[in-house]
């Protein structure tokens, strides 16, 4: 069966600030932010913004009658999650409208929740061939003023509809995965900001990406020239072009600017809106598919998710003739057009407000959203309050 991505969309809040800015002020050498990690703007979520609204806002972008119906199957990867017990699912299948004869459930493991979605969708479809499913990857990465991570903060989120006969992108079924207990990244429950020792991490996610594509090679009898481009998850821009590096370093130049060429197009999205950890792979695919020149029908992308903690996979899918007729690059581009730059001074006072965490009621006045649909009008009660204009 012919199982793959329909549509794909996304989100990001309507505020940025610009990394050179941000550099200036912080006493670093802005090409450290721009060349360095790859990074020219970051996103910045609002309080009005956490990561249901943000997956909310990304379906909404995408979805129509026809899905709101077909959709039985609602998937959510995060590692922003609001609630320790209901899933960020169950607010999003309410605000897009989906029909009430559906799954809904949120799924967790660093940067990976999304690609666990998307296998479980595909074993979905397989067994209900009628069936959409629909899968979201959504996330506020932040890390605090004045920290290593700084940088590398970001806030978006991507939306996928998977069906059988994609009209997008066919996936194989022929991945290769890999699981080992590090501790490179991790958030305990009672910390607002994670904790990372970033060279270890950077080393984990390159040694996992040479383990499980040569394991994906064996299985599969596939080689890099068998690609017409890679996609990677990407904590920053510049850690796709590591990956790349990491892959054809026995191989002759050639191939690795071939690659290096659909890279820029690949990461044209999320250099300007940071990192969106489940959603940063699936945006940067987008990127590829909007912003590529477009690829012969049948041509192979490989795909490297990678969740800190730490599990990774590697996996391809097929572009379909005439995908870029259902793709939707005008509005994509609106949205990161559409924003707003933060002076240093609104970017940190933004960053530092909060919710409350000691059950007192509040609300958000919808004056402030003037971006997307979706957003968090406030908490009563301690039950947190979503409104769609």
């Amino acid at each position: 069966m012919d199982i793959g991505i329909d549509k794909i969309g996304f989100y990001t809040p309507n505020v940025y600030v610009d990394m050179e800015k941000l550099a200036e002020v912080r006493g670093v050498d802005p090409a450290k932010y721009t060349i360095g990690i790859g990074q020219e703007k970051m996103s910045i979520a609002p309080l009005h913004h956490d990561s249901v609204s943000l997956a909310a806002n990304a379906a909404l972008s995408i979805l129509d009658d026809e899905d709101r119906e077909k959709i039985d199957f609602v998937l959510f990867g995060s590692e922003s999650g609001v609630d320790h017990s209901k899933s960020g699912a169950v607010w999003v299948h309410n605000l897009a409208g989906i029909q009430q004869n559906a799954r809904c459930v949120e799924l967790k493991q660093a940067c990976y929740g999304a690609t666990a979605g998307i296998k479980m969708a595909m074993g979905h479809i397989a067994l209900n061939p009628d069936s959409k499913v629909l899968v979201l990857g959504a996330d506020i990465a932040k890390y605090g003023l004045n920290t290593g991570g700084e940088p590398t903060q970001g806030a978006g989120a991507v939306a996928m509809v998977l069906s059988q006969n994609p009209r997008i992108l066919s996936l194989d079924n022929d991945s290769a995965s890999m699981t080992k207990d590090i501790s490179d990244f991790w958030r305990p429950l009672y910390s607002d900001y994670a904790f990372v020792d970033g060279k270890f991490s950077n080393e984990a996610y390159l040694g996992f990406l040479k383990e499980v594509f040569d394991n994906y090679k064996e299985k599969t009898g596939r080689n890099l020239s068998d690609f017409e481009a890679m996609c990677f998850h990407l904590p920053y821009t510049k850690m796709g072009k590591k990956a790349i590096l990491a892959l054809t370093e026995d191989l002759d130049e050639s191939e690795t600017k071939r690659l290096m060429d659909s890279y820029h197009d690949s990461i044209y999205y999320n250099k300007q809106v940071g990192n969106v950890y489940t959603g940063s792979l699936y945006l940067s695919l987008l990127s590829l598919l909007e912003q590529a020149p477009e690829f012969k029908a049948g041509s192979r992308i490989g795909l490297f998710s990678y969740g800190s903690g730490a599990v990774g996979e590697f996996f391809s899918g097929i572009v379909k003739p005439d995908y870029k007729k259902y793709l939707n690059k005008d509005a994509h581009e609106s949205v990161l057009d559409d924003r707003r730059e933060l002076s240093i001074e609104e970017y940190e006072a933004t960053l530092e407000k909060a919710l409350p965490k000691d059950g007192s009621d509040i609300a958000i006045d919808d004056e402030q959203v003037n971006l997307g649909k979706a957003y968090l009008s406030g908490i009563k009660e301690n039950v947190r309050l979503y409104s769609v204009k």
